[in-house]
């Protein structure tokens, strides 16, 4: 029993002592990423458009280490070096190594636009087009969330020359869902995002036509409960799914924890994906899980079995130190390296991290993590060297421009 002690402890030594193999830390180095998924800021200030759901204004929780104030070593005169017009921020993509930034946004605008910036916008608002009252009187935070969803709503229906939602379901599909998904893709969207996990669980069931019908058209005339409106907020949401692969748009979803003390963490296991990413009728639409499923990094592998399901590391480089994130990421890169996708989930969370930051941090810490992580499969004879350089170009740039098209 004390040898296999002690092997065991020198294994973890072994590990814990593992450098990173000069060649691939070169070879990262020199990428030029394709960052999944990100919350720039325009350069003009006052820019609100970055999120349908700013965190900002949230009742105080206690955030994670790496984003507390003194807790990031960012270069103090980084991103000071450009006036901040229309041209800043393509040079801050520059200075990180991003040759294009996935760009969560209700809109693009002066300074965030292709193609260095590939548009995702939000969705959630279509699937609660009734009385959100109740819903929102859950606590402070969805208070202000789903206020922010029927202002959203309300955009759109203005965009589809509407004054609210139509009386049937059967309107509300032709005259504003569907027209808004074609009106996003004109618009040069690559995918559709779902922040749906601060509003809801994530377990969207297959419910059909009539049933969501008929809650809709009770909704339309009095209150229903939470357990009817889900209904019908399951089958938009798979109706969306569906009618984002037809117009060639991957979905983006929120899955992992996220800000404030009232999130629902149970509610975003990524196992409760599982009936959707089975669904045959949604086998044209790409799904991509955003910020590795934390802290269910986990059960995000057995679902990347799926053939149209992704994962990004948006987030975790924000939350984890280079050798935890190492962890999950040789986990996914062991199963399915091609399903793997970079990103920073930057975003202009204060005045000390803002998005230019956060990416940079999000950049530093992968580069490190995929290091140690691909070097560690080529030490334990897992692959060679020149398989983890590729493995590496795949994560940082090439399985996200397959997937979106890119060049």
């Amino acid at each position: 029993m004390k040898t296999i002690v002690l092997i065991l402890a020198l294994a973890a030594s072994a590990t814990a002592q593992l450098q990173i193999d000069p060649q691939i830390a070169a070879e990262i180095a020199k990428i030029k990423a394709i960052d999944n998924h990100a919350h720039p800021a325009l350069p003009a200030p006052g820019d609100t458009g970055y999120d349908a759901l700013p965190v900002e204004h949230m009742a105080p929780y206690t955030a994670p280490l790496l984003s507390r104030a003194g807790m990031v070593q960012v270069p103090p005169q980084l991103f000071t070096a450009h006036p901040k017009d229309e041209a800043y921020p393509a040079w801050v993509l520059d200075q990180i190594g991003i040759e294009s930034m996935v760009a969560n946004r209700v809109a693009l605008g002066p300074g965030i636009a292709p193609p260095r910036f590939q548009w995702v916008p939000y969705e959630d608002a279509l699937l609660f087009p009734l009385d959100n009252t109740h819903l929102a009187s859950a606590n402070s935070d969805r208070k202000a969330f789903f206020e922010d969803e029927d202002r959203l709503l309300q955009r759109y229906l203005k965009e589809c020359d509407l004054p609210k939602p139509p009386a049937s379901l059967e309107d509300y599909l032709q005259k504003v869902v569907d027209p808004t998904l074609a009106r996003h893709k004109r618009g040069g969207a690559i995918a559709i995002k779902f922040e749906a996990a601060y509003l809801r669980s994530l377990e969207f069931d297959d419910v059909p036509l009539p049933t969501a019908e008929a809650v809709y058209s009770r909704g339309r005339h009095g209150a229903i409960s939470d357990a009817d409106y889900k209904k019908l907020q399951d089958f938009l949401f798979r109706h969306i799914a569906a009618k984002a692969g037809e117009l060639g748009m991957a979905v983006h979803l929120h899955v992992a924890w996220g800000a404030g003390g009232y999130f629902d963490t149970t509610g975003t296991n990524p196992l409760l994906l599982e009936s959707v990413f089975n669904d045959p009728r949604l086998r044209r639409t790409n799904f991509v899980m955003l910020h590795g499923g934390w802290p269910f990094t986990r059960e995000v592998t057995p679902l990347l079995t799926k053939p149209n399901v992704y994962v990004d590391s948006s987030a975790l480089p924000l939350m984890d130190y280079p050798r935890a994130l190492s962890r999950v990421l040789r986990e996914w890169l062991e199963f399915a390296p091609d399903k793997v996708l970079f990103g920073t989930d930057a975003y202009p969370y204060s005045g000390e991290l803002g998005w230019e930051q956060s990416a940079w941090v999000a950049m530093q810490t992968t580069r490190e993590a995929l290091g140690l992580a691909l070097t560690g499969m080529v030490s334990d004879g897992e692959i060679t060297r020149p398989r983890a350089i590729e493995f590496a170009h795949m994560v940082m740039h090439d399985n996200a421009a397959k997937l979106y098209g890119l060049k």
